[in-house]
C-alpha cells in the first residue's frame, strides 16, 4: 500500500488519515501547532476554557451525522440550541465539543502518527514520490512518502511549494490562488461573574445598529456548557475590523476597541483576564468547488480543507472523507 504524508492537523487533515489509516495505510502528520486541531482551538482562562476559533458546527450529510452521533454517544460532543435565540434561522440542531471544539480533534487523532510542532520548510520529488524537510525544536527531520496531502490553508500552501521550488501546473495554482480569506481577530475574557448574554449565550450582532458593529459574535462558553466553573467570553471581530486591523504591531490595543463594544453584555469591571488571537484565515469567503484538488504531478499530490467545497467545519470534514476515499491514493 502507498505511504501518506499530510501536512496539517486541522479537522480536515486528521478526517484524512483517520480514513487512510482505517483502510491500511502508514500515515504521518505534520503540523507546525503546538497541538491538533486548527480553527477548533479550545484556550484556558483561569478555571474555564473558551472557544476562539470555529464556535459550532451543523451536521447535514450523512457521513457527518454518524460521526457527530459516536461522538455525542462518547460525551465529546453535545447540542447548543442556538434556535432559541433566532428559532427561524436554526433548521437543524447545533453542536459544540463537550470541553471545547479542540476535544473533537483530539478524539479524531487517537490511534494516529500525528507529529505537532513540526514545520514543514520544503517539499521535494524523489523517484516514487515525495521527500519532506521539517525543523522540529532545533533538529531537521526528513521524512518520505509515496502520496503527499496538503490541508492547511491554500496562501499557506502556495507559499510553501513556492519556496520549495515546487512548480505546480498553471490550471493547479490558479485554482488554489482564487480561494480566498476573511481574517478575524478573536478576543477571550475571563469574568469574575456571569455574563448578561440571553440564553443561549451565542449572539450574532448582524441587525438593526448593530450592522456595522466591529464585534460581529459573541459566545458566553459558561452557557454554551463548555466552561461550568468559570464564566469566559469569546468576541470574534467582524470582517472588516479584522481586515483593517490585521497587521497592526499591537495587537493588545484592539482588546478595549472591541470590548467598548458589548459593555452592555458584558460589564468591563467584571473582566479579570483578557487574551487575543489573531486568524489570518478565518473563513473562506470564496471557495474552490470540489471537495479537493488533484494536482497534477509525477506523484498523487492532493490539496484540501475548508477551502474546498462546502466550507466550514462540516465542509472540512467532508473535504478530508473525500481525500481519503481518492482512488489515486489507495
Amino acid at each position: 500500500m502507498p505511504t501518506i504524508l499530510l501536512i496539517g492537523a486541522g479537522l480536515s487533515g486528521l478526517t484524512a488519515a483517520r480514513e487512510l489509516t482505517r483502510q491500511g495505510h502508514t500515515v504521518t502528520v505534520l503540523d507546525k501547532g503546538r497541538g491538533v486541531g486548527g480553527r477548533l482551538a479550545t484556550r484556558r482562562l483561569g478555571n474555564g476554557r473558551a472557544d476562539h476559533g470555529a464556535q459550532y458546527f451543523s451536521a447535514q450529510s450523512p457521513d457527518f451525522q454518524s460521526l457527530t452521533q459516536k461522538m455525542a454517544q462518547a460525551g465529546i460532543v453535545h447540542e447548543w440550541h442556538l434556535e432559541q435565540s433566532d428559532p427561524a434561522d436554526f433548521k437543524h440542531p447545533r453542536w459544540v465539543g463537550s470541553e471545547g471544539m479542540n476535544g473533537m480533534a483530539k478524539y479524531l487523532a487517537r490511534g494516529l502518527d500525528v507529529r505537532t510542532g513540526c514545520t514543514v520548510t520544503r517539499i521535494t520529488t524523489n523517484e516514487t514520490g515525495w521527500t519532506i524537510t521539517a525543523s522540529e525544536a532545533d533538529n531537521t527531520l526528513t521524512f518520505s512518502a509515496d502520496v503527499l496531502i496538503i490541508t492547511i490553508p491554500a496562501p499557506q500552501a502556495l507559499a510553501l511549494c513556492a519556496a520549495s521550488g515546487l512548480v505546480l501546473t498553471e490550471a493547479d495554482k490558479a485554482a488554489l490562488m482564487a480561494i480566498e480569506y476573511a481574517p478575524c481577530m478573536a478576543v477571550m475574557l475571563q469574568l469574575d461573574r456571569p455574563s448578561q448574554l440571553p440564553k443561549p449565550g451565542g449572539l450574532k450582532q448582524t441587525d438593526g445598529d448593530d450592522q456595522h458593529s466591529p464585534v460581529a459574535w459573541l459566545a458566553d462558553n459558561e452557557q454554551k456548557g463548555i466552561s461550568p466553573n468559570q464564566t469566559t467570553i469569546t468576541l470574534h471581530a467582524s470582517h472588516a475590523f479584522s481586515q483593517q486591523h490585521l497587521d497592526d504591531p499591537d495587537q493588545q490595543a484592539l482588546i478595549p476597541l472591541l470590548i467598548a463594544d458589548v459593555t452592555r453584555y458584558v460589564p468591563q469591571d467584571a473582566i479579570v483576564d483578557r487574551q487575543i488571537h489573531r486568524w489570518r484565515y478565518s473563513n473562506a469567503i470564496k471557495r474552490h468547488p470540489d471537495p479537493f484538488l488533484a494536482a497534477q504531478a509525477h506523484a498523487p499530490l492532493l490539496f484540501g480543507g475548508d477551502g474546498f467545497g462546502n466550507g466550514n467545519v462540516e465542509g472540512a470534514f467532508l473535504s478530508g472523507l473525500a481525500m481519503g476515499r481518492e482512488s489515486n491514493v489507495q
